[in-house]
Protein backbone atom coordinates (compact mmCIF):
# COMPACT_ATOMS: atom_id res chain seq x y z
CA UNK A 1 0.00 0.00 0.00
CA UNK A 2 1.24 3.55 -0.79
CA UNK A 3 0.40 6.69 1.43
CA UNK A 4 -1.21 9.47 -0.17
CA UNK A 5 -0.77 11.13 3.14
CA UNK A 6 -4.67 12.37 2.92
CA UNK A 7 -5.38 12.12 6.51
CA UNK A 8 -1.54 12.89 7.78
CA UNK A 9 -1.90 13.69 11.46
CA UNK A 10 -5.10 12.49 11.38
CA UNK A 11 -6.66 9.94 14.38
CA UNK A 12 -9.17 8.06 13.40
CA UNK A 13 -11.32 5.27 15.29
CA UNK A 14 -12.85 1.93 13.38
CA UNK A 15 -15.18 0.08 15.47
CA UNK A 16 -15.03 -4.18 14.37
CA UNK A 17 -11.91 -3.41 13.09
CA UNK A 18 -10.90 -7.47 13.93
CA UNK A 19 -12.13 -8.33 10.39
CA UNK A 20 -13.96 -8.48 7.11
CA UNK A 21 -14.62 -4.75 5.88
CA UNK A 22 -13.74 -2.90 9.57
CA UNK A 23 -10.40 -4.53 9.07
CA UNK A 24 -9.70 -3.09 5.57
CA UNK A 25 -10.94 0.19 6.57
CA UNK A 26 -8.22 0.34 9.26
CA UNK A 27 -6.03 -0.80 7.06
CA UNK A 28 -7.00 1.82 4.31
CA UNK A 29 -7.18 4.60 6.55
CA UNK A 30 -3.74 3.95 8.05
CA UNK A 31 -2.48 3.97 4.26
CA UNK A 32 -3.89 7.52 4.26
CA UNK A 33 -1.47 8.38 7.07
CA UNK A 34 -3.96 8.65 10.27
CA UNK A 35 -3.67 6.85 13.07
CA UNK A 36 -5.83 4.16 13.49
CA UNK A 37 -7.30 3.01 16.87
CA UNK A 38 -9.17 -0.37 15.95
CA UNK A 39 -11.92 -1.25 18.14
CA UNK A 40 -13.62 -4.82 18.47
CA UNK A 41 -14.39 -7.61 20.86
CA UNK A 42 -12.10 -10.58 18.97
CA UNK A 43 -7.93 -9.85 20.46
CA UNK A 44 -6.71 -12.21 18.28
CA UNK A 45 -8.47 -10.95 15.04
CA UNK A 46 -6.98 -6.88 16.33
CA UNK A 47 -3.37 -8.69 16.82
CA UNK A 48 -3.60 -9.91 13.43
CA UNK A 49 -4.81 -6.74 12.13
CA UNK A 50 -2.07 -5.06 14.24
CA UNK A 51 0.92 -7.88 12.17
CA UNK A 52 -0.71 -7.23 8.76
CA UNK A 53 0.23 -3.85 9.07
CA UNK A 54 3.69 -3.63 10.97
CA UNK A 55 5.76 -3.06 7.56
CA UNK A 56 3.72 0.73 7.51
CA UNK A 57 5.02 1.49 10.83
CA UNK A 58 7.45 4.14 8.96
CA UNK A 59 3.91 6.09 7.88
CA UNK A 60 3.03 7.53 12.20
CA UNK A 61 4.82 10.71 13.04
CA UNK A 62 3.95 9.67 16.23
CA UNK A 63 5.65 6.33 18.19
CA UNK A 64 5.58 4.07 15.30
CA UNK A 65 1.87 3.07 16.23
CA UNK A 66 -0.06 2.85 12.93
CA UNK A 67 -2.92 0.81 14.20
CA UNK A 68 -3.33 0.73 17.85
CA UNK A 69 -5.61 -1.95 19.17
CA UNK A 70 -8.39 -2.13 21.77
CA UNK A 71 -10.44 -4.80 22.88
CA UNK A 72 -14.03 -3.58 23.35
CA UNK A 73 -17.50 -5.44 23.92
CA UNK A 74 -19.25 -2.76 22.04
CA UNK A 75 -23.12 -3.73 23.32
CA UNK A 76 -21.41 -2.28 26.90
CA UNK A 77 -22.38 1.24 26.22
CA UNK A 78 -20.50 2.00 29.42
CA UNK A 79 -17.31 0.63 27.77
CA UNK A 80 -18.11 2.23 24.49
CA UNK A 81 -18.53 5.26 26.83
CA UNK A 82 -14.62 5.09 27.88
CA UNK A 83 -13.43 4.84 24.63
CA UNK A 84 -10.60 7.70 23.13
CA UNK A 85 -13.06 10.62 22.31
CA UNK A 86 -10.29 12.95 20.78
CA UNK A 87 -10.85 11.08 17.04
CA UNK A 88 -10.96 13.30 13.93
CA UNK A 89 -12.19 10.38 11.73
CA UNK A 90 -14.97 7.79 13.23
CA UNK A 91 -16.15 4.89 11.53
CA UNK A 92 -18.90 2.98 12.88
CA UNK A 93 -19.14 -0.64 11.03
CA UNK A 94 -19.34 -3.16 14.01
CA UNK A 95 -22.44 -5.28 13.15
CA UNK A 96 -23.60 -8.72 13.59
CA UNK A 97 -26.79 -10.58 12.08
CA UNK A 98 -29.63 -13.15 13.08
CA UNK A 99 -32.29 -14.58 10.56
CA UNK A 100 -35.55 -15.89 11.95
CA UNK A 101 -39.19 -14.48 11.52
CA UNK A 102 -40.73 -11.65 13.57
CA UNK A 103 -43.08 -14.46 15.60
CA UNK A 104 -39.88 -16.53 16.45
CA UNK A 105 -37.01 -13.66 16.46
CA UNK A 106 -35.70 -13.79 20.26
CA UNK A 107 -35.80 -10.66 21.84
CA UNK A 108 -33.24 -10.20 23.89
CA UNK A 109 -31.31 -10.87 20.36
CA UNK A 110 -33.24 -7.82 19.08
CA UNK A 111 -32.35 -5.94 21.94
CA UNK A 112 -28.80 -6.92 21.48
CA UNK A 113 -28.31 -5.83 17.87
CA UNK A 114 -30.01 -2.36 18.16
CA UNK A 115 -27.84 -1.75 21.33
CA UNK A 116 -24.89 -3.06 19.30
CA UNK A 117 -25.36 -1.31 15.80
CA UNK A 118 -27.75 1.40 16.60
CA UNK A 119 -27.06 2.85 20.07
CA UNK A 120 -23.28 1.97 20.17
CA UNK A 121 -23.05 4.47 16.78
CA UNK A 122 -25.10 7.29 18.80
CA UNK A 123 -23.23 6.33 21.87
CA UNK A 124 -19.66 6.83 20.07
CA UNK A 125 -20.59 9.57 17.70
CA UNK A 126 -22.21 11.53 20.84
CA UNK A 127 -18.39 10.77 22.63
CA UNK A 128 -16.58 12.13 19.32
CA UNK A 129 -18.12 15.49 18.46
CA UNK A 130 -17.14 17.85 21.16
CA UNK A 131 -13.61 17.10 19.84
CA UNK A 132 -14.42 17.74 16.18
CA UNK A 133 -16.51 20.84 17.00
CA UNK A 134 -13.85 22.24 18.78
CA UNK A 135 -11.28 22.14 15.77
CA UNK A 136 -14.01 22.45 13.29
CA UNK A 137 -13.53 19.18 11.18
CA UNK A 138 -14.64 15.89 11.21
CA UNK A 139 -15.45 12.84 9.49
CA UNK A 140 -18.41 10.47 10.72
CA UNK A 141 -18.58 7.48 8.31
CA UNK A 142 -21.41 5.27 9.22
CA UNK A 143 -21.46 1.41 7.26
CA UNK A 144 -24.93 1.25 6.96
CA UNK A 145 -26.09 -1.76 4.42
CA UNK A 146 -28.68 -2.46 1.16
CA UNK A 147 -30.98 -3.57 3.88
CA UNK A 148 -30.58 0.29 5.13
CA UNK A 149 -32.19 1.31 2.03
CA UNK A 150 -34.53 -2.27 1.42
CA UNK A 151 -36.17 -4.93 3.56
CA UNK A 152 -35.39 -8.86 3.45
CA UNK A 153 -37.63 -10.91 5.38
CA UNK A 154 -36.17 -12.95 8.31
CA UNK A 155 -33.94 -9.61 9.13
CA UNK A 156 -35.69 -7.36 11.34
CA UNK A 157 -33.62 -6.39 13.75
CA UNK A 158 -30.95 -6.14 11.23
CA UNK A 159 -32.67 -4.05 8.61
CA UNK A 160 -34.33 -2.09 11.75
CA UNK A 161 -30.85 -1.12 13.14
CA UNK A 162 -29.80 -0.18 9.21
CA UNK A 163 -32.63 2.12 8.82
CA UNK A 164 -31.96 3.92 12.20
CA UNK A 165 -28.48 4.48 11.60
CA UNK A 166 -29.23 5.69 8.40
CA UNK A 167 -31.89 8.46 9.67
CA UNK A 168 -29.45 9.00 12.59
CA UNK A 169 -26.47 9.94 10.08
CA UNK A 170 -28.39 12.76 8.37
CA UNK A 171 -29.34 14.38 12.03
CA UNK A 172 -25.61 14.19 12.75
CA UNK A 173 -24.81 15.93 8.88
CA UNK A 174 -27.60 18.29 9.43
CA UNK A 175 -26.30 19.53 13.03
CA UNK A 176 -22.46 18.86 12.30
CA UNK A 177 -22.24 21.17 9.53
CA UNK A 178 -22.19 24.35 10.92
CA UNK A 179 -18.88 23.24 12.93
CA UNK A 180 -17.24 21.40 9.89
CA UNK A 181 -18.25 17.64 10.19
CA UNK A 182 -19.74 15.25 7.62
CA UNK A 183 -21.61 12.41 8.24
CA UNK A 184 -22.49 9.54 5.53
CA UNK A 185 -23.43 6.20 5.03
CA UNK A 186 -21.89 3.49 3.08
CA UNK A 187 -24.52 1.17 1.75
CA UNK A 188 -22.76 -2.45 0.82
CA UNK A 189 -24.71 -5.52 -0.65
CA UNK A 190 -23.12 -8.88 0.58
CA UNK A 191 -19.26 -8.63 1.35
CA UNK A 192 -16.77 -11.10 1.26
CA UNK A 193 -16.70 -11.12 4.97
CA UNK A 194 -16.77 -14.03 7.77
CA UNK A 195 -19.87 -12.58 9.04
CA UNK A 196 -21.39 -13.56 4.98
CA UNK A 197 -19.52 -16.65 4.64
CA UNK A 198 -21.32 -17.98 8.33
CA UNK A 199 -24.46 -16.76 6.34
CA UNK A 200 -23.83 -19.04 3.44
CA UNK A 201 -22.63 -22.08 5.55
CA UNK A 202 -25.83 -21.72 7.44
CA UNK A 203 -27.95 -21.44 3.89
CA UNK A 204 -26.36 -24.09 2.50
CA UNK A 205 -27.36 -26.17 5.62
CA UNK A 206 -31.27 -25.33 5.57
CA UNK A 207 -32.00 -25.08 2.13
CA UNK A 208 -30.20 -28.32 1.35
CA UNK A 209 -27.65 -26.78 -1.54
CA UNK A 210 -23.93 -26.00 -1.88
CA UNK A 211 -22.29 -23.09 -0.51
CA UNK A 212 -22.19 -21.89 -4.39
CA UNK A 213 -25.50 -21.99 -5.15
CA UNK A 214 -26.36 -20.22 -1.56
CA UNK A 215 -24.82 -17.33 -3.14
CA UNK A 216 -25.52 -17.65 -7.05
CA UNK A 217 -29.50 -18.01 -6.35
CA UNK A 218 -30.10 -16.52 -2.37
CA UNK A 219 -27.30 -13.84 -2.18
CA UNK A 220 -27.03 -12.63 -5.93
CA UNK A 221 -30.37 -12.93 -7.12
CA UNK A 222 -31.20 -9.34 -6.89
CA UNK A 223 -28.10 -7.87 -7.69
CA UNK A 224 -26.78 -6.93 -11.13
CA UNK A 225 -22.96 -7.46 -11.16
CA UNK A 226 -22.98 -11.21 -10.35
CA UNK A 227 -20.12 -11.57 -7.35
CA UNK A 228 -19.57 -10.84 -3.58
CA UNK A 229 -18.29 -7.38 -2.99
CA UNK A 230 -14.88 -7.14 -1.64
CA UNK A 231 -14.03 -5.59 1.42
CA UNK A 232 -11.43 -3.18 0.07
CA UNK A 233 -13.90 -1.79 -2.49
CA UNK A 234 -15.99 -0.47 0.86
CA UNK A 235 -12.85 0.58 2.17
CA UNK A 236 -11.65 3.15 -0.47
CA UNK A 237 -15.43 4.96 -0.48
CA UNK A 238 -14.78 5.10 3.48
CA UNK A 239 -11.16 6.74 2.99
CA UNK A 240 -12.47 9.24 0.02
CA UNK A 241 -15.51 10.35 2.41
CA UNK A 242 -12.70 10.81 5.46
CA UNK A 243 -10.37 12.34 2.83
CA UNK A 244 -9.84 16.04 2.36
CA UNK A 245 -12.37 16.16 -1.04
CA UNK A 246 -15.07 15.40 0.65
CA UNK A 247 -15.96 18.80 2.56
CA UNK A 248 -18.90 19.06 0.74
CA UNK A 249 -20.29 15.31 0.82
CA UNK A 250 -22.55 14.93 3.95
CA UNK A 251 -26.15 13.41 4.89
CA UNK A 252 -25.82 10.85 1.87
CA UNK A 253 -26.25 7.24 1.33
CA UNK A 254 -23.92 5.36 -1.23
CA UNK A 255 -24.69 1.93 -2.21
CA UNK A 256 -21.74 -0.15 -3.11
CA UNK A 257 -24.18 -3.09 -4.17
CA UNK A 258 -23.49 -4.52 -7.27
CA UNK A 259 -27.19 -2.52 -8.55
CA UNK A 260 -28.96 -4.17 -5.77
CA UNK A 261 -30.90 -1.01 -4.89
CA UNK A 262 -31.24 0.00 -8.94
CA UNK A 263 -34.49 -2.21 -8.87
Amino acid sequence: MTSRSGLSGRTALVTGAASGIGAACARQLASEGARVIAVDIAAEGLKALVDSVSDMSDMSDTDGTVIEPVTCDLSDLDAVDALPGEVDVLVNNAGVQHVAPVHEFPPDRFSFILRLMLESPFRLTRHVLPHMYAQKWGRVVNISSAHGLRASAYKSAYVSAKHGLEGFSKVVALEGAEHGVTSNCVNPSYVRTPLVERQIEDQARAHGISADDVVEQVMLERVAVKRLVEPEEVAALVAFLCGPMSDSITGASFPVDGGWTAH
